[in-house]
């Protein structure tokens, strides 16, 4: 195994507890960036951004307004505390540490998740909008917000004390880990797609999901309800990709750190699955939405942790003179 990063001990006490405090925190922010989705509270603010229909502090403000505004809040505190773990990235740690790169990572991605949700608003891209344009942003928002959970945990990590990231000279690990990291994104981004139509589109009454396919494709169907069928089909085939790639990594690159993380990412997949069937069943619920948002993200940061572990671990090799 690689060797440790060495910190000051004030950074020992400090930064990793802001690092891993940011990243459980962005979890719940994008939990609540969900419940504006299901709510339909995205309008709440009208047309204006940053601004809150045209103020800082609306007056007198309808449900809508104030479920829309918190969220505003809150993501700005994410980027507060990206600014604060960069800041003490640098003053604790050394020239060069891995920290401070996740850390500048981390607020640069949270600086374009806020562009991001700017755009949507200002393009009226909320509420009961049905434009194409509409599920294009909502992968890009999701591509992001997954990648932006993948910079803070490297940050803990490193702010941890774990080892730099190797990419040159890691061989078919290297490729099949990125493999399925990109498939968890493509995934990701399918499945915002789908909650989308979901929310707009999925009938009310006791139509079976056979039925309701065969309206995504309808004459009268549009873009985004066409997608919503890629997410399962897509699911599937990555589900039945990281098993393998656990049983691969546990292979290549034993350890106890990979069998944990491996293990972990199987028993994921399985309550992914079964929270996917039920929210199709269940003609998705928003309670039920959330679940399998929040099971997403920590199957993308379980994978990451895999995949970190498997990259910076060394492979065992036979001794000399056995088979």
């Amino acid at each position: 195994m690689s060797g440790t990063l060495s910190m000051p001990r004030a950074a020992g006490a400090w930064l990793p507890r802001l690092a891993w405090a940011a990243l459980a925190y962005n979890v719940l922010v994008i939990l609540w960036g969900a419940v504006v989705r299901i709510t339909g509270a995205g309008a709440g603010c009208g047309d204006h951004w940053p601004l809150c229909n045209g103020v800082v502090l609306p007056q007198s403000p309808e449900l809508h307004t104030v479920i829309e505004f918190s969220h505003r809040l809150t993501s700005g505190l994410s980027g507060l505390l990206a600014i604060g773990l960069v800041a003490l990235a640098f003053q604790t740690t050394p020239k060069g540490h891995p920290a401070r790169f996740g850390a500048l990572l981390s607020l640069g991605l949270i600086i374009l998740e806020g562009l991001v949700g700017g755009v949507q608003v200002l393009l009226g891209l909320t509420a009961d909008s049905t434009d194409p344009a509409r599920g294009f942003v909502q992968g890009v928002h999701l591509a992001n917000t997954f990648l932006l959970l993948g910079a803070l945990l490297l940050t803990a990590l490193w702010a941890s004390g774990a080892p730099r990231l190797r990419l040159r000279a890691q061989g078919l690990v290297g490729a099949w880990s990125g493999v399925g990291l990109l498939l968890l994104l493509l995934l990701g981004m399918a499945g915002a797609v789908t909650a989308l139509g979901d929310l707009l589109f999925l009938p009310a009454d006791g139509s079976t999901p056979l039925a309701t396919v065969k309206r995504d494709f309808g004459p009268a169907a549009g873009l985004i309800e066409n997608l919503r069928v890629v997410h399962p089909m897509l699911a599937v085939m990555t589900s039945a990709f990281l098993v393998w790639l656990g049983t691969f990594l546990r292979r290549e690159r034993p350890g106890t750190e990979v069998h944990r993380w491996s293990g972990a990412l199987w028993a994921l997949i399985g309550a992914q699955m079964v929270a996917g069937f039920a929210n199709v069943a269940l003609k998705a619920p928003g309670w039920m939405q959330l679940t399998h948002l929040l099971l997403a993200c920590a199957l993308w940061l379980v994978t990451a942790l895999l995949v970190f572990h498997a990259l910076t671990g060394l492979r065992v090799r036979p001794a000399a003179g056995r088979a």
